[in-house]
């Protein structure tokens, strides 16, 4: 086929390019994410550990402590690390929205440990370690899916990064070469 026709080759580079690029800020986000999550399970443990061996509080008060003291540890390394290119604009609705998301995962979080100790009498050191370690996992998930859409969102500029523009993008066929990055009035 000649350079000006429309066949298959033609924009065929720029989706995959773009999907890859998209996968790559995901990977190196979640990286990101799980290793200020895993700074942040090691306080959570700690804590709740300290305050079981240090107190006389119930078993779930002692979690929801240690995972109050988790949730400032992770909001700051979040914001200044795993989140830090992101909007930082409405820093109030930011701190609203981490804090009701967070503490939908301390319910998550929390509400299993209850379960395992409350509704099945499994309340042993070990046994309360593993049930807060579950919990933080699924609440883990809600909380990564959570803070990335609603809580640290990503700059109006950034999302576009890598997306074909021009008429390829508006369904056209576009030139034979790479789309122009070059906006046009």
């Amino acid at each position: 086929m000649g350079r000006g026709s429309s066949g298959p080759s033609t924009g065929a580079p720029a989706p995959r390019g773009s999907l890859r690029q998209r996968l790559d800020r995901l990977v190196r986000e979640a990286a990101k994410f799980g290793a200020v999550g895993g700074a942040g399970l090691l306080v959570n443990l700690l804590v709740f550990n300290l305050v079981r061996q240090v107190t006389e509080l119930p078993v779930v008060r002692a979690s929801v402590v240690a995972t109050v003291v988790a949730i400032v540890f992770n909001y700051l390394g979040f914001r200044y690390f795993t989140y830090r290119d992101r909007d930082k604009s409405g820093r109030t609705k930011e701190m609203s929205l981490f804090l009701l998301f967070s503490v939908v995962g301390l319910v998550i979080e929390n509400g299993l440990l209850y379960t395992a100790t409350y509704g099945f009498g499994w309340d042993s050191p070990l046994q309360s370690n593993v049930f807060k370690f579950l919990g933080i996992g699924v609440a883990t998930l809600f909380r990564f899916w959570s803070y990335r859409t609603w809580v640290f969102r990503a700059l109006p500029g950034a999302a576009a990064v890598g997306a074909p523009t021009g008429p390829v993008a508006k369904g056209g066929h576009g030139p034979a070469g790479p789309p122009s990055r070059q906006r046009v009035p």
